[in-house]
């Protein structure tokens, strides 16, 4: 290695470092964080466990709706996104409201597996359609939009790989939750979906940013607009100085 060969490398493991960097922020961003995971977890956690002590379905249901309606208004409180914390309450609902009209507490669970199910299957058939929905949820926060489509090819690959992942990740999740539905009582299938509430979520997120931190860089449409539009009024304004200039002569 040259003199001159160390600062380009140098140049290239900062650029990468950099798309690491805002690889992580997008998915951190997208996915919530730690506390968009604690937010997924706690009502169920809260609901399995005041189950199990006291078999009380209604105590339960509500404990868990009311830890979600918390968890909505801090987020209001502190002025942050309630994206997460929203579709918190709504799949907590979802599970009240069926639990309560079939009676069987079993029944809190099915309405977020299913959903599970149903991403599942949605991760995959957008995948074989030429649309990763990985890429429908990431391609704005990486204020790429829809651009990786036609003119980002290597990281259209990277999108499908992770949406196949996190399609094959969450199959496997409900091929372990649905069996025990039907064979388990509400303990046993509480404390093991809480269990597989975070780990595969992680390994799905995971495995997102290594596919995306090989990829190429996404593409800013944004700015490529920005750049059009101060190129379209600096050629306006220059065709008015000319038609001025013509004016005047």
């Amino acid at each position: 290695m040259t003199s001159l060969d160390k600062p380009t490398d140098d140049r290239e493991g900062t650029a990468a470092d950099d798309a690491r960097a805002v690889t992580e922020a997008a998915l951190f961003e997208a996915f919530g964080g730690v506390r968009g995971m604690i937010e997924t977890v706690l009502p169920g956690l809260l609901f399995v466990t005041i189950y199990t002590i006291n078999k009380d379905l209604h105590l339960s249901a509500i404990a868990a709706l009311a830890v979600s309606l918390v968890l909505v208004v801090v987020r209001l409180v502190m002025k942050d996104t309630v994206k997460h914390a929203f579709s918190g309450v709504f799949g907590v609902a979802f599970g009240v409201v069926f639990a309560m009209m079939t009676g069987n507490a079993k029944d809190f669970y099915l309405p977020g597996m299913l959903y599970t199910c149903g991403l599942g299957l949605a991760y995959i058939i957008t995948t074989l359609a030429g649309v990763p929905l990985i890429g429908l949820i990431l391609g704005p926060v990486f204020k790429e939009n829809l651009s990786w489509r036609t003119r980002n090819p290597g990281r259209k690959k990277a999108y499908a790989k992770a949406s196949y992942a996190w399609g094959v990740i969450l199959l496997a999740k409900c091929a372990i939750l649905f069996p025990l539905y039907w064979w388990a009582d509400t303990t046993q299938l509480g404390w093991v979906l809480v269990a597989l509430k975070i780990p595969p979520f992680l390994l799905a997120v995971w495995l997102t940013w290594v596919f995306l931190a090989k990829a190429p860089a996404p593409i800013d449409v944004f700015a490529e607009m920005e750049a059009a539009e101060k190129a379209e009024n600096a050629a306006a304004g220059d065709s008015e100085a000319v038609n001025g200039r013509h004016r005047k002569g």
